[in-house]
């Protein structure tokens, strides 16, 4: 059984991880014998033409694809591509999106085969060896399919309960080097399931109101597998990383123990940590909590039930700073009942905190309480264009609050952000900034260039030289892969030059010899994909660039 499993493109600008979703499920179906391909869209550009390529070569039995809401109809598109390429294919999706709208994915889709709603790795072990059977899979929970022009939805499967049981994410079958130039950290999770109520999450809903907890000798040992790869920076996605001290100090004393160096971040409420917990964590080298406070109104707090209060948020930043972490917030705006008064509050709110904080705008997935009940709340759904669900901009309004106005108090923010950047752009040319202040600017514009070689396959697509075109000097390919990239994106030759020279050290990227032409490309863990009739020239990567100087 050969298994294709699709992470749907998603915007670099949102600072994806490695998709922590997509490795379950492949490493779900790894532990079912299968042999499994991630086709990662998140860090390559997506093209149907290029998707039918990877189904011609690696002939999959089946393509599956798990998606949020904001890129499920992409993620639908490329499923749908696949099925009428090669309709023998048995085509699945799993995800938030489709466990809460099963009925409208597969009646709208009918390229769909089958979708695994909720938890997907017990469904997948049982479905798989009877996937070609479908007699069977109204005897399989967790699952809906269509039967005739009717939607059958089988009987909820149960939560995992013990979650160490599950395989490792299979991480190794992603392209993570092109994350690891990103530079974003790599997440990981210690628990599934939170026990509050807000009525905007639909993660509750998908992994449960009581909280399952790994291990700490399970967890550690992931996060060293993680640093193998050569990951320094881990973020801890869990819901609720805080929901239990004890669970958090077992997790800490074991990283402590084990003498790991690494940096690592997590999410937290304001009501569940106190000094203890946060030296722990700090001491274990976490050195940023970012907590969820939704709004500066405490009327608002109540209605959405999120069960913190202002002060809560107050005593909980205190401690991080007291502590030496760095605390982040994070607010939503266009809730339930929204005013300009609620949107002051937040505002006044955010500022007294004094410390780093976004926005939000509100964005009513399926699955969620707010959307499910929407006659109860005054609020109003503008939009079901579920591209538009990526909370960056207004798809509500209130009875006293306008799209528009909920926009426009947020561009107000960005524009003040967007000025003090602007000052130290010209204090970079100017040579008026700091050295830190020159190393943001410096890492932005890098970003920009690392956003273009991956989104538009730039490596791919054009770094392919005949090999009697180069130069005898290794350093002259470098050059000609440097100016082919500068010419391709008209960006500053030092700026390219530097940041190449960079990834080649690291090995982030290498070039070898095919059929008479220097390919250079991306490094993977598994560096077969150029087949037996290739041959190595590694030593035009890394210590090419050091000639090059």
């Amino acid at each position: 059984m050969r298994v294709a499993v699709i992470a749907p493109p998603y915007p670099l600008e949102e600072a994806p991880s490695p998709p922590l979703g997509v490795c379950y499920v492949a490493s779900a179906f790894e532990a079912t014998g299968a042999d499994v391909k991630i086709i990662d869209y998140i860090v390559s550009r997506y093209t149907p033409d290029k998707l039918k390529d990877e189904i011609d070569t690696f002939k999959p039995d089946i393509v599956g694809a798990t998606s949020v809401t904001m890129n499920f109809p992409i993620a639908a598109s490329i499923i749908k591509t696949a099925k009428q390429h090669n309709p023998s294919i048995l085509t699945m999706m799993g995800g938030p999106h489709v466990s809460f709208d099963p009925v409208n994915t597969l009646l709208k889709y009918p390229e769909i085969d089958v979708l695994v709603i909720g938890e997907g790795e017990n469904t997948l072990k049982e479905l798989v060896p009877h996937i070609k059977n479908k007699s069977e899979w109204a005897n399989i929970k967790g699952i809906a399919f269509r039967e005739g022009e009717k939607v059958i939805i089988t009987r909820p499967r149960e939560l995992i309960q013990n979650l160490d049981s599950l395989p490792l994410p299979a991480r190794h079958l992603l392209p993570l080097s092109r994350y690891q130039i990103l530079g974003f950290p790599i997440s990981m999770i210690t628990s599934r399931g939170c026990p509050y109520q807000c009525i905007f999450c639909v993660g509750r809903r998908m992994v449960g109101n009581r909280v399952r907890y790994r291990g700490a000798r399970f967890v550690v040992d992931e996060i060293e597998h993680i640093l193998s790869y050569g990951f320094s920076r881990i973020n801890i996605a869990d819901d609720l990383f805080t929901s239990n001290k004890t669970k958090v100090r077992e997790i800490c004393e074991e990283i402590l123990r084990r003498g790991l160096t690494f940096s690592w971040s997590a999410f937290a409420r304001v009501n569940t940590v106190d000094e203890e917990v946060l030296t722990l964590m700090r001491d274990a080298g976490c050195d940023t909590v970012s907590f969820g406070i939704e709004s500066g109104n405490p009327e608002m707090l109540k209605r959405i039930k999120k069960g913190i209060t202002l002060d809560h948020a107050r005593r909980a930043v205190k401690l991080c700073k007291e502590v030496g972490m760095l605390a982040h917030a994070s607010f939503m705006v266009g809730l339930p009942g929204e005013s300009p008064e609620t949107l002051k509050d937040t505002h006044e709110f955010a500022q007294s905190l004094d410390i780093p904080y976004g926005y939000h705008f509100l964005a009513p997935f399926p699955g969620t309480t707010v959307r499910e009940e929407i006659e109860r709340y005054d609020l109003e759904i503008l939009t079901h264009d579920w591209s538009r669900y990526d909370a960056n901009s207004a798809i509500v309004r209130t009875s006293k609050l306008s799209p528009e106005e909920t926009e426009s108090f947020v561009a107000e923010f960005d524009k003040q952000n967007d000025e003090k950047w602007e000052d130290l752009k010209k204090g970079y040319i100017n040579g008026t900034n700091t050295p830190e202040e020159n190393l943001r600017v410096e890492g932005y514009y890098r970003m920009n260039l690392v956003y273009r070689l991956l989104s538009e396959d730039i490596i791919e697509e054009y770094c392919t030289f005949p090999i009697d075109s180069l130069g005898k000097q290794p350093r002259e390919k470098v050059d000609l892969l440097c100016k082919k990239i500068t010419k391709i994106t008209k960006m500053d030759t030092k700026l390219i030059t530097n940041t190449m020279k960079d990834f080649l050290d690291a090995g982030y990227i290498k070039s070898r010899v095919i059929d008479k032409n220097l390919v250079w490309y991306w490094t993977h863990n598994n560096e077969m994909d150029f087949g037996p009739y290739t041959q190595d020239n590694d030593s035009l990567g890394s210590r090419a660039i050091s000639v090059a100087k």
